[in-house]
């Protein structure tokens, strides 16, 4: 697996949760940490040529299933809307930046979004436009995490790029036990069966099905998003059965 570490990605899916995106604050969007992560992508896609796709999460605002005063599709709706919000502060930062990006929604919101067609966000990528995707899956019930699966798989990605603020999987939660284990490698498999949070399941289980290879990695050390784009080999890999 470690071979496979250091081929050079050709098309990448970053996922981003949204609770990255509020930095120290206990809610909203730390502009200062996206610009700064919108520098890193410039500079690395201006000197490697790889296609990026994101998936963006909607935790800083709302999480869905947190939300027991309502049903739960309803809650998850208002979760895929809180995405939108994400995606929109991205793309307006990324293009400050000098990055052109393209914002695709599961959801119809043509008013701030074009609406998620696969060969639309094939083309995008091929045009060296950034591509947000935005609004999960479109369907309650499922995460941002299956998301970010489901598009790497529908776009043809060669890795998901799973942003933390952990250096990568370790067999037990590091910050409660200080000789938790880190992995450098691990199976699609083992994962699951030790019910470690890489992703949720469902989303490992449709990597596994496509031979999606994961890499988790610490999205708060500065540099790191460069280099795991450019396929160096930190955090973990998540790949094979």
């Amino acid at each position: 697996m470690s071979e496979m570490r250091r081929k050079p990605w050709r098309r990448v899916l970053l996922k981003i949760s949204g609770e990255a995106l509020k930095g120290d604050q206990e809610f909203g969007i730390d502009y200062a940490f996206v610009h700064r992560l919108a520098g890193e992508i410039r500079e690395t896609l201006e000197c490697s040529g790889v296609q990026l796709a994101i998936v963006i999460g909607g935790g800083n605002f709302l999480r869905g299933a947190n939300e027991k005063e309502i049903d739960r599709a309803v809650g998850d709706y208002m979760g895929m809307l809180a995405t939108m919000i994400n995606a929109m502060a991205l793309q307006a930062v990324f293009e400050k930046e000098g990055l052109q990006t393209r914002v695709l929604s599961a959801l119809e919101i043509k008013e701030v979004a074009e609406s998620y067609i696969r060969r639309r966000a094939i083309r995008h990528l091929e045009k060296g436009r950034v591509v947000i995707f935005a609004c999960g899956t479109g369907n309650p019930f499922f995460t941002t995490d299956t998301a970010a699966a489901l598009r790497g798989a529908e776009i043809d990605a060669d890795v998901i790029l799973k942003a933390t603020n952990v250096d990568g999987v370790y067999d037990s939660d590091p910050k409660k036990n200080p000789d938790a284990k880190l992995f450098s490698t691990i199976s699609f498999t083992e994962a699951l069966n030790r019910g470690l949070r890489v992703m949720d399941a469902t989303a490992i289980s449709l990597c596994r099905e496509n031979r999606l290879p994961i890499v988790v990695f610490n999205l708060l050390d500065k540099g790191n998003t460069k280099r795991v784009i450019l396929g160096e080999e930190i955090g973990t890999f998540v790949g094979g059965e």
